[in-house]
């Protein structure tokens, strides 16, 4: 079983025109290859999308129209990332869509990638499972450990922060296969992370909006919490039936 501390991983991190996973474009991409000693590779690079960048996504990550003028189109970048990622246990944070990004762009434009292959640690869920941060966003992760901040949410920013976190995340954890053996399960949330019920605990959310939801393209724990609630539901009911004598009267 490969030691934590001698393996070499890769972080990376997409800004995007938006979060469809299907209809949005890459507009800045960045890799850094790290050991949980040290930084290594450094990629990163501005994209142009060939569209207009929204304002709702300007917003958050400041990147605009003028500079993303006369960069790179994607498939110019691709090569270099791919490169750098190789057959390496990939890190980031709600990394699932990331690693969609990449291997979507790489098939439309043909250039060779086996991403979809590579193992994977996401620091959200490595959050979820260490629950000593009142939030898991990567932000708040970084003040809860006491990072440094590295400026504005972009890409590579968010890399060496997401690499800093990952180290905190995985110091207990002696072997790939111990970290790899406990994200194998679903983890069970306290707390609605999105949505309009946001920030409130499964028990006081309504039974039907956890139905809904419990079909939507969550996250598996989240899915996994949602089902459990109801399932939760359901027994207290079922219990409260059988003991009540007068309930079928």
């Amino acid at each position: 079983m490969p030691m934590m501390s001698k393996t070499k991983f890769v972080c990376i991190d997409c800004e995007s025109t938006g979060l469809d996973k299907e209809g949005d474009e890459i507009i800045e991409i960045a890799a850094v290859t790290f050991t949980l000693e040290k930084n290594l590779e450094v990629y990163d690079s501005l994209v142009n999308p060939g569209r207009q960048i929204p304002d709702e996504s300007m917003q958050i990550h400041h990147i605009t129209q003028d500079m993303v003028r006369g960069k790179p189109k994607v498939q110019e970048v691709l090569p270099k990332v791919i490169e750098m990622i190789s057959d390496h246990i990939i890190v980031g944070h709600g990394v699932s869509f990331d690693i969609h990004l990449v291997n979507r762009d790489a098939k439309r434009h043909n250039v060779p990638c086996n991403i979809k292959s590579n193992a994977f640690f996401d620091t959200l869920r490595m959050a979820r499972l260490y629950g000593g941060s009142p939030k898991n966003s990567l932000e708040n992760l970084r003040i809860h450990f006491n990072i440094n901040e590295e400026g504005a949410h972009r890409a590579l920013n968010d890399v060496i922060v997401n690499i800093e976190v990952f180290r905190k995340l995985a110091a207990k954890y002696k072997t790939l296969e111990e970290l790899k053996r406990v994200l194998e399960k679903p983890i069970r949330l306290k707390i609605m992370p999105l949505g309009k019920h946001k920030g409130r605990s499964f028990k006081e959310i309504p039974i039907q909006y956890l139905k809904w939801a419990a079909h939507m393209d969550f996250d598996q724990d989240l899915l996994y919490s949602l089902r459990a609630e109801i399932r939760r539901r359901q027994k207290t009911e079922d219990f409260s039936k059988s003991s009540n004598p007068f309930s079928n009267l």
